[in-house]
Protein backbone atom coordinates (compact mmCIF):
# COMPACT_ATOMS: atom_id res chain seq x y z
CA UNK A 1 0.00 0.00 0.00
CA UNK A 2 1.63 3.29 -0.55
CA UNK A 3 0.84 7.22 -0.37
CA UNK A 4 -0.31 5.99 -3.54
CA UNK A 5 -0.19 3.10 -0.18
CA UNK A 6 9.48 -5.79 11.61
CA UNK A 7 14.14 -9.54 14.12
CA UNK A 8 16.23 -9.94 12.15
CA UNK A 9 18.98 -7.78 10.52
CA UNK A 10 20.15 -7.43 6.99
CA UNK A 11 23.37 -8.46 7.70
CA UNK A 12 22.30 -11.62 9.02
CA UNK A 13 19.21 -12.71 6.86
CA UNK A 14 19.04 -16.23 5.64
CA UNK A 15 20.21 -16.77 2.12
CA UNK A 16 17.53 -17.46 -0.24
CA UNK A 17 17.51 -20.33 -2.23
CA UNK A 18 19.54 -20.29 -5.35
CA UNK A 19 17.40 -18.92 -8.39
CA UNK A 20 16.37 -20.85 -11.58
CA UNK A 21 17.64 -18.93 -13.81
CA UNK A 22 14.55 -19.96 -15.99
CA UNK A 23 13.98 -17.25 -19.37
CA UNK A 24 11.80 -14.38 -18.35
CA UNK A 25 9.55 -14.62 -21.36
CA UNK A 26 8.94 -18.92 -19.98
CA UNK A 27 9.63 -18.57 -15.99
CA UNK A 28 9.15 -21.64 -13.91
CA UNK A 29 6.02 -21.40 -12.14
CA UNK A 30 3.61 -22.64 -9.71
CA UNK A 31 2.56 -23.14 -6.27
CA UNK A 32 4.61 -24.67 -3.28
CA UNK A 33 3.92 -28.20 -2.40
CA UNK A 34 1.93 -27.53 0.62
CA UNK A 35 4.73 -29.54 2.75
CA UNK A 36 7.13 -27.44 1.83
CA UNK A 37 5.07 -23.95 2.59
CA UNK A 38 4.30 -25.39 5.88
CA UNK A 39 7.48 -25.79 6.27
CA UNK A 40 8.54 -21.87 5.71
CA UNK A 41 9.97 -19.69 7.98
CA UNK A 42 8.47 -16.60 6.86
CA UNK A 43 9.80 -13.16 6.73
CA UNK A 44 6.26 -11.74 6.18
CA UNK A 45 3.93 -9.58 8.20
CA UNK A 46 0.04 -10.38 8.60
CA UNK A 47 -1.75 -11.06 11.29
CA UNK A 48 -4.90 -12.39 12.63
CA UNK A 49 -8.32 -12.79 14.16
CA UNK A 50 -9.51 -15.89 15.50
CA UNK A 51 -12.23 -17.08 17.34
CA UNK A 52 -14.10 -19.69 19.21
CA UNK A 53 -10.90 -20.24 21.06
CA UNK A 54 -9.26 -21.55 18.54
CA UNK A 55 -6.81 -19.39 18.14
CA UNK A 56 -3.01 -19.13 20.25
CA UNK A 57 -4.13 -16.10 22.48
CA UNK A 58 -1.40 -13.44 21.96
CA UNK A 59 -1.99 -12.20 25.82
CA UNK A 60 -1.84 -16.00 26.98
CA UNK A 61 1.70 -16.98 26.09
CA UNK A 62 3.21 -18.28 22.64
CA UNK A 63 1.93 -21.05 20.49
CA UNK A 64 4.88 -22.83 21.64
CA UNK A 65 3.38 -23.47 24.56
CA UNK A 66 -0.63 -23.40 24.20
CA UNK A 67 -1.66 -24.60 20.81
CA UNK A 68 -5.47 -24.38 19.29
CA UNK A 69 -8.41 -25.04 20.99
CA UNK A 70 -6.05 -24.53 24.51
CA UNK A 71 -4.15 -27.51 23.96
CA UNK A 72 -1.16 -28.20 24.86
CA UNK A 73 1.66 -28.21 21.80
CA UNK A 74 4.71 -30.71 22.00
CA UNK A 75 7.71 -29.63 23.10
CA UNK A 76 9.42 -28.75 19.59
CA UNK A 77 12.74 -27.14 18.88
CA UNK A 78 11.37 -25.05 16.11
CA UNK A 79 9.54 -21.96 17.24
CA UNK A 80 7.01 -22.28 14.28
CA UNK A 81 6.74 -25.89 14.26
CA UNK A 82 3.04 -25.34 15.80
CA UNK A 83 2.03 -23.40 12.71
CA UNK A 84 0.73 -26.65 10.31
CA UNK A 85 -1.37 -27.92 13.36
CA UNK A 86 -2.83 -24.80 13.94
CA UNK A 87 -3.70 -23.63 10.31
CA UNK A 88 -4.86 -27.17 9.67
CA UNK A 89 -7.77 -26.80 12.74
CA UNK A 90 -8.53 -23.39 11.86
CA UNK A 91 -12.17 -22.43 10.24
CA UNK A 92 -12.70 -21.38 6.96
CA UNK A 93 -13.66 -17.82 7.63
CA UNK A 94 -10.99 -17.61 10.01
CA UNK A 95 -8.49 -18.59 7.46
CA UNK A 96 -10.24 -16.20 4.48
CA UNK A 97 -10.02 -13.30 7.35
CA UNK A 98 -6.07 -13.83 7.70
CA UNK A 99 -5.66 -12.61 4.49
CA UNK A 100 -7.19 -9.37 4.74
CA UNK A 101 -5.97 -5.61 6.13
CA UNK A 102 -8.49 -3.39 6.01
CA UNK A 103 -8.79 0.52 7.03
CA UNK A 104 -11.20 1.29 10.18
CA UNK A 105 -13.08 4.32 11.28
CA UNK A 106 -13.00 4.47 14.81
CA UNK A 107 -11.58 1.51 17.10
CA UNK A 108 -15.52 0.47 17.84
CA UNK A 109 -15.96 -0.40 14.00
CA UNK A 110 -12.78 -1.95 14.09
CA UNK A 111 -13.03 -3.89 16.76
CA UNK A 112 -16.83 -5.13 15.33
CA UNK A 113 -14.74 -6.21 12.51
CA UNK A 114 -12.35 -8.06 13.95
CA UNK A 115 -15.88 -10.07 15.64
CA UNK A 116 -17.33 -10.65 12.45
CA UNK A 117 -14.16 -10.92 10.02
CA UNK A 118 -11.66 -12.45 12.09
CA UNK A 119 -9.00 -9.97 10.20
CA UNK A 120 -5.51 -10.37 9.86
CA UNK A 121 -4.81 -6.68 10.86
CA UNK A 122 -5.37 -3.09 9.80
CA UNK A 123 -4.08 -0.43 8.66
CA UNK A 124 -3.28 2.87 10.19
CA UNK A 125 -3.97 6.79 8.72
CA UNK A 126 -3.85 9.99 10.33
CA UNK A 127 -7.06 10.13 11.86
CA UNK A 128 -6.39 6.75 13.42
CA UNK A 129 -3.56 8.10 15.45
CA UNK A 130 -4.31 10.47 18.73
CA UNK A 131 -1.64 11.33 21.10
CA UNK A 132 0.91 8.55 21.43
CA UNK A 133 -1.01 7.21 24.55
CA UNK A 134 -4.24 6.76 23.24
CA UNK A 135 -2.72 5.39 19.95
CA UNK A 136 -1.09 3.12 21.94
CA UNK A 137 -4.34 1.96 23.97
CA UNK A 138 -6.31 1.74 21.25
CA UNK A 139 -3.82 -0.90 19.80
CA UNK A 140 -3.65 -2.78 22.71
CA UNK A 141 -7.62 -3.03 22.79
CA UNK A 142 -7.74 -4.09 19.34
CA UNK A 143 -4.81 -6.54 20.17
CA UNK A 144 -6.79 -7.83 23.22
CA UNK A 145 -10.02 -8.81 20.92
CA UNK A 146 -8.29 -10.86 18.57
CA UNK A 147 -7.33 -14.22 19.29
CA UNK A 148 -4.66 -14.11 17.14
CA UNK A 149 -2.08 -11.06 16.98
CA UNK A 150 -2.84 -8.41 14.55
CA UNK A 151 -0.48 -6.71 12.24
CA UNK A 152 -1.09 -3.00 12.86
CA UNK A 153 0.35 -1.21 9.77
CA UNK A 154 0.80 2.46 8.66
CA UNK A 155 2.29 3.48 5.25
CA UNK A 156 5.12 5.53 7.13
CA UNK A 157 7.74 5.85 4.64
CA UNK A 158 8.85 9.66 5.89
CA UNK A 159 8.96 12.43 3.61
CA UNK A 160 6.52 13.18 1.65
CA UNK A 161 4.82 9.72 2.37
CA UNK A 162 3.89 10.33 6.41
CA UNK A 163 1.03 9.29 8.16
CA UNK A 164 2.09 9.24 11.87
CA UNK A 165 1.44 12.85 13.13
CA UNK A 166 3.65 12.80 16.27
CA UNK A 167 7.17 10.79 14.93
CA UNK A 168 10.29 12.57 14.75
CA UNK A 169 10.71 13.99 11.19
CA UNK A 170 12.84 12.77 8.39
CA UNK A 171 13.07 13.49 4.85
CA UNK A 172 12.52 10.87 2.72
CA UNK A 173 14.06 7.97 0.43
CA UNK A 174 15.72 10.34 -2.69
CA UNK A 175 17.32 12.63 0.79
CA UNK A 176 18.80 9.17 2.08
CA UNK A 177 20.24 8.29 -1.89
CA UNK A 178 21.84 12.22 -1.25
CA UNK A 179 24.12 10.86 1.64
CA UNK A 180 24.66 7.56 0.22
CA UNK A 181 25.18 6.39 3.69
CA UNK A 182 24.10 3.02 4.72
CA UNK A 183 24.53 4.01 8.24
CA UNK A 184 22.17 6.68 7.83
CA UNK A 185 19.81 4.84 6.18
CA UNK A 186 19.65 2.38 8.59
CA UNK A 187 19.57 4.77 11.63
CA UNK A 188 16.57 6.66 10.11
CA UNK A 189 14.54 3.36 9.92
CA UNK A 190 15.17 1.94 13.67
CA UNK A 191 14.61 5.46 14.81
CA UNK A 192 10.57 5.13 12.88
CA UNK A 193 10.49 1.78 13.71
CA UNK A 194 11.22 2.41 17.37
CA UNK A 195 8.16 5.14 17.68
CA UNK A 196 5.70 3.39 16.01
CA UNK A 197 6.65 0.11 18.00
CA UNK A 198 6.22 2.36 21.05
CA UNK A 199 2.68 2.47 20.22
CA UNK A 200 2.02 -0.71 19.25
CA UNK A 201 2.02 -0.77 15.70
CA UNK A 202 4.42 -3.47 14.01
CA UNK A 203 4.22 -3.46 10.47
CA UNK A 204 5.41 -0.42 7.98
CA UNK A 205 4.87 -0.39 4.52
CA UNK A 206 8.33 0.83 3.76
CA UNK A 207 11.00 1.29 2.43
CA UNK A 208 9.97 1.95 -1.11
CA UNK A 209 12.35 -0.15 -3.65
CA UNK A 210 11.34 1.46 -7.10
CA UNK A 211 14.29 2.68 -8.92
CA UNK A 212 12.94 6.67 -10.34
CA UNK A 213 14.42 6.88 -13.79
CA UNK A 214 11.56 9.20 -15.08
CA UNK A 215 11.74 12.76 -13.70
CA UNK A 216 8.04 12.99 -14.73
CA UNK A 217 7.00 9.92 -12.54
CA UNK A 218 4.07 10.81 -10.71
CA UNK A 219 3.89 8.85 -7.92
CA UNK A 220 7.37 7.50 -6.72
CA UNK A 221 9.79 10.43 -7.43
CA UNK A 222 11.23 11.79 -3.98
CA UNK A 223 10.04 7.91 -2.49
CA UNK A 224 12.51 6.37 -4.20
CA UNK A 225 16.48 6.22 -3.16
CA UNK A 226 17.45 7.13 -6.68
CA UNK A 227 18.39 6.01 -10.48
CA UNK A 228 20.50 3.99 -9.65
CA UNK A 229 20.15 0.25 -8.96
CA UNK A 230 23.39 -0.07 -7.56
CA UNK A 231 23.46 2.20 -5.32
CA UNK A 232 19.77 1.90 -4.31
CA UNK A 233 20.26 -1.22 -3.11
CA UNK A 234 22.65 -1.30 -0.18
CA UNK A 235 20.46 1.54 1.17
CA UNK A 236 16.91 -0.56 0.78
CA UNK A 237 18.35 -3.14 2.78
CA UNK A 238 20.29 -0.95 5.06
CA UNK A 239 16.56 0.66 5.45
CA UNK A 240 15.01 -2.70 6.13
CA UNK A 241 17.64 -3.42 8.45
CA UNK A 242 16.70 -0.64 10.51
CA UNK A 243 13.24 -0.88 10.77
CA UNK A 244 13.01 -4.70 11.68
CA UNK A 245 15.84 -4.41 13.86
CA UNK A 246 13.86 -2.70 15.91
CA UNK A 247 10.51 -5.38 16.01
CA UNK A 248 9.13 -3.55 12.72
CA UNK A 249 7.96 -6.09 10.06
CA UNK A 250 9.51 -3.86 6.60
CA UNK A 251 8.19 -4.00 2.97
CA UNK A 252 9.94 -3.88 -0.13
CA UNK A 253 7.74 -2.26 -2.71
CA UNK A 254 6.13 -1.92 -5.66
CA UNK A 255 7.32 -5.31 -7.51
CA UNK A 256 7.76 -5.83 -10.16
CA UNK A 257 9.38 -1.94 -10.40
CA UNK A 258 7.10 1.42 -10.46
CA UNK A 259 10.32 3.51 -11.45
CA UNK A 260 9.04 4.56 -15.05
CA UNK A 261 6.33 5.63 -15.23
CA UNK A 262 4.18 9.18 -15.92
CA UNK A 263 0.63 7.72 -14.43
CA UNK A 264 -0.26 7.63 -10.99
CA UNK A 265 -1.75 4.01 -10.60
CA UNK A 266 -3.81 5.87 -8.14
CA UNK A 267 -6.04 7.18 -11.07
CA UNK A 268 -4.55 5.09 -13.71
CA UNK A 269 -3.50 1.46 -14.44
CA UNK A 270 0.24 2.60 -15.47
CA UNK A 271 2.31 0.62 -18.63
CA UNK A 272 5.65 -0.29 -17.91
CA UNK A 273 7.60 -0.84 -21.41
CA UNK A 274 10.88 -2.27 -20.05
CA UNK A 275 11.88 -5.51 -21.45
CA UNK A 276 12.49 -8.36 -19.56
CA UNK A 277 16.35 -7.73 -20.27
CA UNK A 278 15.80 -4.07 -19.05
CA UNK A 279 13.68 -5.16 -15.71
CA UNK A 280 16.44 -7.30 -14.63
CA UNK A 281 19.26 -5.23 -15.43
CA UNK A 282 16.72 -1.90 -13.86
CA UNK A 283 14.03 -2.74 -11.67
CA UNK A 284 15.18 -6.27 -10.21
CA UNK A 285 18.48 -5.63 -8.40
CA UNK A 286 16.94 -4.11 -5.41
CA UNK A 287 14.33 -6.54 -4.71
CA UNK A 288 16.78 -9.19 -5.03
CA UNK A 289 19.16 -7.12 -2.61
CA UNK A 290 15.70 -7.26 -0.08
CA UNK A 291 15.00 -10.56 -0.83
CA UNK A 292 18.71 -11.73 0.21
CA UNK A 293 18.07 -9.32 3.34
CA UNK A 294 15.18 -11.32 4.35
CA UNK A 295 12.62 -8.85 4.02
CA UNK A 296 9.44 -8.93 5.91
CA UNK A 297 6.57 -8.25 2.89
CA UNK A 298 6.65 -7.09 -0.87
CA UNK A 299 4.07 -5.27 -2.13
CA UNK A 300 2.58 -5.22 -5.65
CA UNK A 301 2.45 -2.49 -8.11
CA UNK A 302 -0.70 -1.66 -10.04
CA UNK A 303 0.98 -1.88 -13.14
CA UNK A 304 1.11 -3.61 -16.16
CA UNK A 305 4.38 -4.30 -17.37
CA UNK A 306 3.97 -6.49 -21.23
CA UNK A 307 7.36 -7.60 -21.28
CA UNK A 308 6.75 -9.74 -18.37
CA UNK A 309 3.20 -10.32 -18.16
CA UNK A 310 1.26 -10.20 -22.25
CA UNK A 311 -2.41 -10.82 -20.43
CA UNK A 312 -2.34 -7.38 -20.08
CA UNK A 313 -3.26 -7.43 -16.33
CA UNK A 314 -1.99 -5.43 -13.78
CA UNK A 315 1.04 -7.29 -11.64
CA UNK A 316 -1.22 -7.22 -8.73
CA UNK A 317 -3.20 -10.15 -10.48
CA UNK A 318 -0.64 -11.23 -12.43
CA UNK A 319 1.01 -15.09 -11.62
CA UNK A 320 3.51 -15.02 -14.46
CA UNK A 321 5.10 -11.82 -11.96
CA UNK A 322 3.80 -13.06 -8.58
CA UNK A 323 4.45 -16.56 -8.59
CA UNK A 324 6.29 -16.94 -11.79
CA UNK A 325 9.56 -14.38 -11.19
CA UNK A 326 8.97 -13.42 -7.48
CA UNK A 327 8.46 -16.86 -6.12
CA UNK A 328 9.76 -19.14 -9.03
CA UNK A 329 12.74 -16.99 -10.30
CA UNK A 330 13.66 -14.53 -7.35
CA UNK A 331 13.28 -17.20 -4.33
CA UNK A 332 10.60 -15.03 -2.15
CA UNK A 333 9.31 -17.08 0.32
CA UNK A 334 7.80 -14.29 2.42
CA UNK A 335 4.45 -12.75 2.71
CA UNK A 336 3.43 -10.84 -0.53
CA UNK A 337 0.76 -7.94 -0.31
CA UNK A 338 -1.09 -6.42 -2.55
CA UNK A 339 -1.34 -2.46 -2.73
CA UNK A 340 -4.10 -0.73 -1.76
CA UNK A 341 -7.14 -2.39 -3.37
CA UNK A 342 -9.17 0.64 -3.64
CA UNK A 343 -6.36 2.32 -6.60
CA UNK A 344 -7.84 2.60 -9.65
CA UNK A 345 -4.74 0.60 -11.34
CA UNK A 346 -6.13 -2.53 -9.75
CA UNK A 347 -9.98 -1.66 -10.14
CA UNK A 348 -9.78 -0.76 -14.37
CA UNK A 349 -10.58 -4.03 -15.47
CA UNK A 350 -12.13 -6.19 -12.79
CA UNK A 351 -14.88 -5.50 -10.63
CA UNK A 352 -14.14 -5.13 -6.50
CA UNK A 353 -15.67 -9.27 -5.97
CA UNK A 354 -13.29 -10.74 -8.67
CA UNK A 355 -10.05 -8.77 -8.22
CA UNK A 356 -9.06 -10.24 -4.50
CA UNK A 357 -9.50 -14.11 -5.82
CA UNK A 358 -7.81 -13.18 -9.04
CA UNK A 359 -4.83 -11.86 -6.48
CA UNK A 360 -4.83 -14.60 -4.72
CA UNK A 361 -4.53 -17.50 -7.34
CA UNK A 362 -1.75 -14.61 -8.62
CA UNK A 363 0.28 -15.54 -5.83
CA UNK A 364 -0.39 -12.76 -3.29
CA UNK A 365 -1.33 -13.45 0.42
CA UNK A 366 -2.52 -10.18 2.11
CA UNK A 367 -5.23 -8.30 0.64
CA UNK A 368 -4.75 -4.56 1.85
CA UNK A 369 -7.38 -2.12 1.94
CA UNK A 370 -10.39 -3.46 -0.35
CA UNK A 371 -12.97 -0.97 -1.21
CA UNK A 372 -15.37 -3.28 0.47
CA UNK A 373 -14.97 -5.66 3.03
CA UNK A 374 -17.70 -7.67 2.83
CA UNK A 375 -17.89 -7.87 -0.77
CA UNK A 376 -14.17 -9.45 -0.65
CA UNK A 377 -14.32 -11.52 2.38
CA UNK A 378 -17.29 -12.82 0.92
CA UNK A 379 -16.23 -13.59 -3.07
CA UNK A 380 -13.15 -15.36 -1.38
CA UNK A 381 -15.36 -17.29 1.07
CA UNK A 382 -17.33 -18.39 -1.76
CA UNK A 383 -14.11 -18.85 -4.26
CA UNK A 384 -12.79 -21.45 -1.76
CA UNK A 385 -16.33 -23.12 -1.18
CA UNK A 386 -16.78 -23.52 -4.91
CA UNK A 387 -13.14 -24.45 -5.70
CA UNK A 388 -11.79 -21.38 -7.60
CA UNK A 389 -9.34 -20.99 -5.04
CA UNK A 390 -8.34 -24.31 -3.40
CA UNK A 391 -7.77 -25.25 0.43
CA UNK A 392 -3.95 -25.77 -0.43
CA UNK A 393 -3.60 -22.07 -1.92
CA UNK A 394 -5.40 -20.33 0.82
CA UNK A 395 -3.52 -22.85 3.74
CA UNK A 396 -0.31 -21.43 1.73
CA UNK A 397 -0.99 -17.69 2.42
CA UNK A 398 -2.35 -18.39 6.05
CA UNK A 399 1.06 -20.19 7.10
CA UNK A 400 3.19 -17.32 5.87
CA UNK A 401 1.16 -15.06 7.97
CA UNK A 402 1.39 -16.91 10.99
CA UNK A 403 5.09 -17.55 10.25
CA UNK A 404 5.53 -14.03 10.08
CA UNK A 405 3.82 -13.44 12.97
CA UNK A 406 5.69 -15.95 14.90
CA UNK A 407 9.12 -14.36 13.54
CA UNK A 408 8.42 -10.84 14.53
CA UNK A 409 7.69 -12.23 17.97
CA UNK A 410 3.83 -11.23 18.18
CA UNK A 411 2.95 -13.97 20.04
CA UNK A 412 5.44 -12.70 23.07
CA UNK A 413 5.13 -9.19 22.65
CA UNK A 414 3.59 -7.15 25.62
CA UNK A 415 1.69 -4.74 25.12
CA UNK A 416 2.66 -1.21 23.73
CA UNK A 417 3.18 0.62 27.40
CA UNK A 418 0.91 4.16 26.82
CA UNK A 419 2.53 5.35 30.01
CA UNK A 420 5.75 5.26 28.30
CA UNK A 421 4.84 5.77 24.48
CA UNK A 422 5.64 9.95 24.73
CA UNK A 423 8.85 9.11 26.65
CA UNK A 424 9.95 7.32 23.69
CA UNK A 425 9.26 9.59 20.71
CA UNK A 426 10.97 12.58 19.78
CA UNK A 427 13.85 12.06 22.57
CA UNK A 428 17.01 14.20 21.31
CA UNK A 429 19.22 11.88 20.35
CA UNK A 430 16.47 11.07 17.55
CA UNK A 431 16.14 14.13 17.07
CA UNK A 432 19.95 14.54 16.43
CA UNK A 433 19.77 11.82 14.12
CA UNK A 434 17.18 13.38 12.08
CA UNK A 435 19.10 16.52 11.85
CA UNK A 436 22.18 14.65 11.00
CA UNK A 437 20.53 12.66 7.88
CA UNK A 438 18.73 16.08 6.69
CA UNK A 439 22.59 17.69 6.64
CA UNK A 440 24.27 14.72 5.05
CA UNK A 441 21.63 15.48 2.22
CA UNK A 442 21.90 18.58 0.98
CA UNK A 443 23.84 18.84 -2.06
CA UNK A 444 25.70 21.51 -3.84
CA UNK A 445 25.39 20.85 -7.56
CA UNK A 446 26.75 24.32 -9.05
CA UNK A 447 28.61 27.12 -7.31
CA UNK A 448 30.03 29.59 -10.08
CA UNK A 449 32.91 31.68 -8.57
CA UNK A 450 32.32 30.53 -5.33
CA UNK A 451 29.11 32.56 -4.39
CA UNK A 452 28.79 30.71 -1.29
CA UNK A 453 28.89 30.11 1.45
CA UNK A 454 26.97 33.53 1.64
CA UNK A 455 28.45 34.63 5.29
CA UNK A 456 28.85 38.55 4.75
CA UNK A 457 26.20 38.99 1.71
CA UNK A 458 22.72 40.38 2.23
CA UNK A 459 20.60 37.93 1.40
CA UNK A 460 16.75 37.95 0.30
CA UNK A 461 14.93 34.42 0.18
CA UNK A 462 11.71 33.81 -1.82
CA UNK A 463 9.69 31.24 -2.14
CA UNK A 464 8.48 28.17 -0.67
CA UNK A 465 9.51 27.98 3.17
CA UNK A 466 11.37 31.23 2.56
CA UNK A 467 9.94 32.36 6.27
CA UNK A 468 11.59 29.37 7.90
CA UNK A 469 14.95 29.46 5.63
CA UNK A 470 15.59 33.63 6.32
CA UNK A 471 14.56 32.91 10.17
CA UNK A 472 17.22 30.28 9.97
CA UNK A 473 20.36 31.77 8.21
CA UNK A 474 19.41 35.02 10.51
CA UNK A 475 19.95 32.79 13.46
CA UNK A 476 23.29 31.72 11.82
CA UNK A 477 24.56 34.94 11.10
CA UNK A 478 23.50 35.86 7.74
CA UNK A 479 21.88 39.41 7.24
CA UNK A 480 18.33 39.28 5.39
CA UNK A 481 17.31 41.87 2.99
CA UNK A 482 14.39 43.05 1.03
CA UNK A 483 14.98 41.88 -2.46
CA UNK A 484 16.03 45.65 -3.82
CA UNK A 485 18.82 45.69 -1.21
CA UNK A 486 20.16 42.39 -1.62
CA UNK A 487 23.61 41.24 -2.68
CA UNK A 488 22.31 37.59 -3.26
CA UNK A 489 18.55 36.31 -4.02
CA UNK A 490 18.05 32.49 -3.01
CA UNK A 491 14.91 31.10 -4.38
CA UNK A 492 13.33 27.86 -2.93
CA UNK A 493 11.24 25.55 -5.32
CA UNK A 494 8.85 22.66 -4.50
CA UNK A 495 8.22 20.43 -7.68
CA UNK A 496 8.41 24.07 -9.83
CA UNK A 497 9.73 22.45 -13.09
CA UNK A 498 9.66 24.62 -15.85
CA UNK A 499 8.23 27.54 -14.23
CA UNK A 500 11.61 27.81 -12.27
CA UNK A 501 13.43 28.96 -15.37
CA UNK A 502 10.89 32.17 -15.30
CA UNK A 503 11.62 32.85 -11.75
CA UNK A 504 14.75 32.77 -11.92
CA UNK A 505 14.92 35.44 -15.03
CA UNK A 506 12.77 37.34 -12.69
CA UNK A 507 15.49 37.65 -9.94
CA UNK A 508 18.67 38.52 -12.67
CA UNK A 509 19.88 41.84 -10.60
CA UNK A 510 21.30 39.94 -9.13
CA UNK A 511 23.26 37.04 -8.19
CA UNK A 512 20.58 33.95 -7.52
CA UNK A 513 20.92 30.51 -6.06
CA UNK A 514 18.29 28.03 -6.40
CA UNK A 515 17.49 25.42 -3.64
CA UNK A 516 14.82 22.50 -5.18
CA UNK A 517 13.38 21.90 -1.86
CA UNK A 518 11.72 18.92 -3.66
CA UNK A 519 12.05 16.83 -6.39
CA UNK A 520 15.79 17.83 -7.91
CA UNK A 521 14.66 18.06 -11.28
CA UNK A 522 13.37 21.44 -10.59
CA UNK A 523 17.73 22.23 -11.44
CA UNK A 524 17.50 21.17 -14.99
CA UNK A 525 15.36 24.62 -14.94
CA UNK A 526 18.34 26.34 -13.17
CA UNK A 527 20.64 27.46 -15.90
CA UNK A 528 20.79 30.75 -15.48
CA UNK A 529 21.27 30.66 -11.53
CA UNK A 530 25.11 31.14 -9.82
CA UNK A 531 24.69 28.36 -7.61
CA UNK A 532 21.93 25.48 -7.34
CA UNK A 533 21.89 22.71 -4.49
CA UNK A 534 19.06 20.39 -3.33
CA UNK A 535 17.25 19.30 -0.11
CA UNK A 536 15.16 16.23 -1.45
CA UNK A 537 12.43 18.06 1.45
CA UNK A 538 11.03 20.80 2.58
CA UNK A 539 10.40 19.55 6.20
CA UNK A 540 11.58 22.03 9.09
CA UNK A 541 14.97 20.01 9.62
CA UNK A 542 15.65 20.07 6.27
CA UNK A 543 15.32 23.80 5.81
CA UNK A 544 17.43 23.99 9.08
CA UNK A 545 20.39 21.86 6.89
CA UNK A 546 19.97 23.99 4.01
CA UNK A 547 20.59 26.95 5.72
CA UNK A 548 23.80 25.94 8.02
CA UNK A 549 25.31 24.70 4.41
CA UNK A 550 24.32 28.26 2.87
CA UNK A 551 25.69 29.70 5.86
CA UNK A 552 29.12 28.15 5.53
CA UNK A 553 27.95 26.34 9.25
CA UNK A 554 27.95 22.84 7.32
CA UNK A 555 29.70 21.91 4.82
CA UNK A 556 27.97 20.19 2.21
CA UNK A 557 28.44 16.08 1.57
CA UNK A 558 25.19 15.21 -0.67
CA UNK A 559 25.75 13.46 -3.71
CA UNK A 560 23.17 13.45 -6.16
CA UNK A 561 21.17 10.08 -6.47
CA UNK A 562 19.36 11.18 -9.86
CA UNK A 563 21.01 13.03 -13.00
CA UNK A 564 19.95 16.76 -12.29
CA UNK A 565 20.97 19.97 -13.11
CA UNK A 566 22.89 18.92 -16.17
CA UNK A 567 25.29 16.46 -13.54
CA UNK A 568 25.44 13.13 -13.08
CA UNK A 569 24.59 10.15 -10.29
CA UNK A 570 27.86 10.54 -7.25
CA UNK A 571 27.89 14.77 -8.41
CA UNK A 572 28.51 17.00 -5.20
CA UNK A 573 30.37 19.93 -4.61
CA UNK A 574 31.85 21.09 -1.40
CA UNK A 575 33.44 24.25 0.36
Amino acid sequence: MSADDRSRSAGTARRRPRRRRAALGRPRFGRLPLAAALALVVPLAGCGGGDGGKGPSAHHGSPGASGTSGKKAPVTKAPDAWVPGYVAKMSLREKVGQLFVPTFSSRASALAIIRKYHVGGFIYFPENFGSPATTAEQSNALQKASMVPLLLGVDEEQGIVSRTPFITRFPGNMALGATHSAADARAAAQVTGTELRAVGINLDYAPDADVNVNPRNPVIGLRSFGSDPSRVSPLLTAAIAGYQGAGVAATAKHFPGHGDTATDSHTGLPVITHSAAQWRKLDAPPFEAAIDAGVDLVMTAHIVVPGLDKSGDPSTLSKTVLTGLLRGDLGYKGVITTDSLQMAGVREKYGDAVVPVRAINAGADQLLMPPSLSKAYNAVLKAVQSGKITQQRLDESVTRILDLKQKRGLFKAPPADPAKASAQIGTPQQKATARRVAEHAVTLVRNDRGLLPLKGKKVSVTGPGSEALGAALRERGVATAAPGAADVHVLTTVNAGTATAARVRALASRPVVVAALGRPYDLDHAAGAAATLATYSSGATSIGALAGVLSGAVKPVGKLPVPAGGQPVGHGLSY
